[in-house]
This record gives C-alpha cells, sequence and structure tokens, in this order.
C-alpha cells in the first residue's frame, strides 16, 4: 500500500459506510491501511462485494434505504460520534445529511442524490430533474441551518479532486506567466483567474480500460457504477456558463431559481458531445454528462474584477471506457431504458488508463491540462479491489474524511471551500503519474477542412466551436 501525506489516523467513533458497490468495496484498503484499528460497518441493499467486508472482517448489513425508512435504519446503525460516508445511489443526500447533523454524525458523500425513481420522474419539470436544482437544495438548506458537524458533498473524483486540481492548475499557469503570489480567499482566486485569462475549464477525462471479455448485446458495461453513470447521463446535460460567451446554444436555458452560473440543455447528457483534449488521447469528442463540479466550480469563480462580471464556461468532457461507449450507444437506441444486465470491470481489466483532469483554456501562453494519469498496474499496486476509475474517486473520499475529522464543526462545505494543496497532497499516493501538460490546441484545429463548417474563428473559446452535437 502507497503511503499517504499525514500517516495514520486515529478515530474512536464507527466508520459507516453506505453503499457497497466498486466504490465502497475499493474504500476498504484505504480505510483498513490509514485509521488505526478502524470499526467499520458496512450497511448496503445487496449481498454485492460480501467477500470483500468479510475479507476485512467488517459488520456487513444488507437492508434497503428508503424514504420511509431511512431513518429508522440509520438509528440502529449510526451513532453520535461516528462518520457516516454515504455511497449509495437513490438514496436522498440532503435528508440523510439532515439526520447526520441532528445525530451530530460526520458526513461526506460523493454525490447530490435524490430518493429512486426521481431522475426518471416525467411529472417533473426539466429543470427540477437538474445537478443545479438538487445542487441548490443543499446550499439553501446551508444557509438556514447554519454550522454544524462537518458534512463535506460532493467530495469523490469529480465533483472532488477536479475542482482541487483547477486551483493548483491557476498556480502552474501563474508561474508560467510570471505571476507570484498565492490566493487567500475565493476573491483573490476569482482575480487570478481573470487576470490570466480563463475562459474555459474541462473536466477533460479519457479512460482506456478494458476487459478481455466484449460488451454483449443487453448488457451495459462501465469501470466504475453503472446505475450511478446511467442516472446522471439521463440527466438534462449542463455547464456552468462563462461570461465571455457572445450566445446562448440552442437548446438552453437559465436556471429559474438559486445560482446564476449554469445553465441546462433540452436534453440528456448522453446526447450532448463535445470537442477537448487530453495529453495521451490528443483531440478527442467527450460527453457532457452533467456533474456538480460544473456548476460549483463555475459559481466559486464567479465575481466582478475591475467592474466586470466574470465566470469561466465549465464542464465535463467525458471519453469512458469503450465498453461504455457502445453502451451508450444501446442505451440512447434503447430511449434510454436501461439494459437489463450490469457489469463492472475491476478484477477482469487487462490494462489501460484512467487520465483525469483539467483543461484550462485562455491564457495567451496555451492551454494547461493538469490531473492523474493512473494504470490499471499502478492502481492494484497502491491498493487491492480497485480499478484506476475507483481509486481516483475513493483516494479523495478518504482525504476528505482525514480534513473533517481534524476540523469537525465546519458545518456543510463543498470541495471548493476546502484547501486544495492538503486534499491533493492527500490523494497524491494513489494518483499514479501527475501530468502537467502545456497545448496549443483549441476546438478550431483541423475544422472545414472535408466539409464547410459554422465556427467563431475570431474567438475559439466559444461554446459553439466545442460542440458536437
Amino acid at each position: 500500500m502507497a503511503d499517504l501525506a499525514g500517516g495514520v489516523k486515529a478515530f474512536p467513533g464507527n466508520i459507516v459506510v453506505l453503499g457497497f458497490g466498486s466504490i465502497g468495496s475499493g474504500l476498504m484498503p484505504l480505510l483498513f491501511d490509514r485509521f488505526v484499528e478502524p470499526r467499520v460497518r458496512v450497511v448496503t441493499s445487496d449481498d454485492r462485494n460480501l467477500e470483500i467486508a468479510q475479507e476485512y472482517g467488517v459488520e456487513h448489513h444488507v437492508e434497503e434505504i428508503t424514504k420511509a425508512n431511512y431513518a429508522d435504519v440509520l438509528e440502529r446503525h449510526v451513532s453520535q460520534g461516528d462518520f457516516l460516508v454515504n455511497l449509495t445511489v437513490d438514496v436522498d443526500s440532503l435528508d440523510v445529511m439532515k439526520w447526520c447533523a441532528a445525530a451530530g454524525v460526520l458526513y461526506i458523500d460523493t454525490v447530490i442524490e435524490p430518493w429512486a425513481g426521481y431522475y426518471t420522474d416525467e411529472r417533473l419539470p426539466v429543470y427540477e430533474r437538474s445537478n443545479s436544482f438538487l445542487r441548490q437544495r443543499v446550499i439553501d438548506h446551508r444557509s438556514a441551518a447554519g454550522r454544524g458537524p462537518t458534512a463535506i458533498v460532493a467530495h469523490g473524483a469529480n465533483p472532488g479532486l477536479v475542482n482541487h486540481f483547477v486551483k493548483d492548475a491557476l498556480l502552474q499557469i501563474a508561474a508560467e506567466n510570471g505571476v507570484g503570489g498565492h490566493p487567500g480567499d475565493r476573491g483573490g482566486w476569482i482575480a487570478l483567474a481573470r487576470r490570466l485569462g480563463i475562459k474555459v475549464v474541462h473536466v477533460a477525462e479519457r479512460d482506456t480500460q478494458r476487459s478481455a471479455t466484449p460488451k454483449e448485446r443487453g448488457e451495459f458495461v462501465n469501470t466504475w457504477s453503472v446505475d450511478g453513470f446511467v442516472s446522471e447521463g439521463c440527466q438534462p446535460s449542463e455547464l456552468g456558463w462563462g461570461t465571455h460567451e457572445k450566445a446562448m446554444p440552442p437548446g438552453a436555458h437559465t436556471n429559474p431559481d438559486g445560482s446564476e452560473a449554469a445553465i441546462y440543455l433540452d436534453q440528456p447528457g448522453v446526447m450532448t458531445r463535445v470537442r477537448s483534449w487530453t495529453p495521451d488521447e490528443g483531440p478527442m469528442h467527450g460527453w457532457i454528462i452533467t456533474h456538480n463540479e460544473s456548476i460549483s466550480i463555475a459559481d466559486y469563480f464567479s465575481g466582478e474584477v475591475d467592474g466586470e462580471r466574470y465566470r469561466p464556461t465549465v464542464h465535463y468532457a467525458y471519453h469512458p471506457c469503450d465498453a461504455a461507449v457502445n453502451s451508450i450507444h444501446e442505451l440512447a437506441g434503447r430511449n434510454y431504458v436501461p439494459q437489463e444486465r450490469h457489469r463492472i470491470i475491476v478484477d477482469e481489466v487487462i490494462d489501460g488508463v484512467d487520465e483525469l483532469g483539467v483543461l484550462l483554456m485562455g491564457n495567451e501562453k496555451g492551454s494547461l491540462w493538469y490531473g492523474s494519469n493512473l494504470s490499471i498496474e499502478e492502481a492494484r499496486e497502491a491498493a487491492p479491489h480497485n480499478n484506476a476509475t475507483s481509486l481516483q474517486v475513493v483516494a479523495p473520499v478518504l482525504a476528505g474524511m482525514f480534513w473533517a475529522i481534524d476540523n469537525p464543526a465546519a458545518g456543510i462545505l463543498e470541495a471548493d471551500e476546502l484547501p486544495h494543496d492538503v486534499i491533493i497532497d492527500g490523494c497524491r499516493p494513489y494518483l499514479g503519474r501527475m501530468v502537467s501538460a502545456w497545448t496549443d490546441w483549441t476546438p478550431l484545429e483541423g475544422r472545414g477542412v472535408l466539409f464547410a463548417e459554422e465556427v467563431d474563428s475570431s474567438d475559439p473559446w466559444q461554446f459553439g466551436n466545442f460542440r458536437v452535437s
């Protein structure tokens, strides 16, 4: 196992893990390597990965958690002074968060989830099925509730780790431009991003992990939760909307309430593609799957600088593993009715990497991609029961837990509000090669050669130049 910055941590309470799919089971080796004699309890809806729980000797309880019974389930398994790690799907994050605050329990999750059936409830307006709406519920509750036990929201790989990458990348771009200093607050970060001319931020990810067993018809294959991917892929595509943008894209809407930082499209993320770039892959087409970081990063970097409003455009540009790409095509052809069989490839991965980072564009010296290039071999050496994707998720969960234990009364926090350097240092041993790659790529590269295309050559960083579908 890798050494985690800061060594091991003592925690007197129970660590209760809700959900035990690829992320919950992948977290186990980190908990037992980085906590002193941890008391871990798993509560999950089925017996998947039971053998991993048994390997570590943890309590394993199979109980479905619903809106009707969640409080009773939590009361039986979680007590004051415990730490609840919520890695479920279809369990309302805000309801669980409220329960933890009242019970004196620390909390962390990787995504803001609603109750089962919410994403596909055709009675709901499109906006109410968006991540902007779900995030705003948490923000509104935080404003009303005030401080309490620390609850870190949406702190996996992305959202979470990539939010911290943005700040580190800004400091690298500043150094390249001879701009010194280190922002001390949100206003300082906004001013720095504006001074450096950052117009667009992509969470640019390319996953090349593969199995020797091909995807079959009627099967969705992925390197992480199939249920989670299908749910977010069928939500409306969303992006943080920059102040440099000249025109709203076709089918776009502003949010009717809450944050003004984001817009949503009248189509699902699995139908929305953009041009992007990563160091290994080079130019690629990725999907704008809605993610909390697209909204929270844009919101965090919204402000007035020298009398002008500033905000970058921010969104996910995700190229999943090739088997998942084929699965998405099949899902779309089925009009978003999920396949009958799901397969998450962890132990059966034979090669590949997950190239996860942020691409900051607009600076006069070029664009910078900064992030983790983690191979399956490196992931297995660092922690068993993980592939590259799951390890990039569980490392920031662990780092967030460490920070929360040291700061137990900070209330509800998003990733952007945590110290980016502390979190990255805590994750670094699990991230493989950390890559900083400059590029002169723009979305206008190679355009209009075989066919005429309508582009805005006066500003390559307009969203219309990136959008494919």
